[in-house]
């Protein structure tokens, strides 16, 4: 299964039936479970763990030394987890020590061509990011997620569980779950209700977050522990995580347009 033109450390862990394509260079310290392929020019370095049944495309680099100044050649690690694709010319680079030592990526994710997952960044999973959309370091993107073509997200930012960005959307400050966001700099222009709606969410559930949504995105003022976002939050478990996860932003959250001129 390995190409006789590929390149393979002695010091790699394959399973036997990965399968590695010429001129596919993998490096010490590098483990990739079952079923999974390495595509022709894909370049690997170690610590790195690639998870089961992988799709590594051609001209790919992971687990190169993190683009951060304070980094001095520790054993900094990549972690990827099971079912990605990750597709051409896109990069992922281990963690620091100061970040944790990890960058980690989850479950059933597409990496489109020519995305960045800087350093320490913390991926869930049946995440979507379109091609050239990028994140600097420290960056925490939860499940369910789907960001647009070259969008674009700042250091230390958190996206929510299955918010959604368009084209070109640069995030500066955390982004809530569940939420759409749109622009450079990005704002928040609604609940993502078609996505809610393709994920079986019930039509209450989504009356119920677009209500907190105008209450504390929209408009400023209010407090999560007003008598009304208390009631919905013990009623939906996502309007209860939509507002923890504001209660919990260290950045502080994308408003929309009239919040932030207010």
């Amino acid at each position: 299964m390995i190409h006789p033109l590929a390149q393979v450390s002695d010091q790699a862990s394959l399973a036997d039936d990965v399968r590695v394509d010429a001129f596919a260079v993998i490096g010490p310290n590098v483990k990739i479970g079952k079923g999974s392929w390495v595509a022709s020019h894909a370049v690997i370095s170690g610590p790195c763990t690639i998870g089961e049944h992988c799709q590594i495309y051609p001209f790919v680099s992971l687990g190169q030394p993190p683009q951060d100044l304070s980094y001095k050649d520790e054993p900094t690690e990549l972690v990827i987890g099971d079912h990605n694709i990750i597709r051409e010319s896109a990069t992922l680079h281990r963690g620091t020590v100061r970040g944790g030592g990890v960058t980690r990526v989850g479950d059933h994710n597409l990496i489109m061509a020519y995305c960045h997952i800087a350093h320490d960044c913390k991926i869930g999973s049946n995440v979507i990011f379109a091609n050239n959309a990028s994140l600097a370091g420290h960056v925490h993107i939860e499940d369910g997620v789907t960001l647009g073509g070259f969008t674009l997200v700042h250091q230390f930012c958190r996206v929510g569980a299955h918010a959604y960005t368009s084209m070109g959307a640069a995030l500066n400050r955390d982004l809530s779950p569940f939420t759409l966001a749109t622009g450079n700099y990005a704002r928040a222009i609604g609940i993502n209700k078609i996505g809610l709606q393709r994920r079986g969410i019930e039509s209450e559930v989504i009356q119920g977050l677009e209500r907190v949504f105008r209450l504390l995105v929209h408009r400023r003022g209010h407090r999560p522990d007003e008598p009304e976002i208390v009631a919905l939050r013990d009623c939906y478990a996502e309007v209860d995580r939509f507002v923890r996860f504001i209660e919990e932003s260290k950045r502080g959250i994308i408003r929309t347009g009239r919040a932030a001129a207010e």
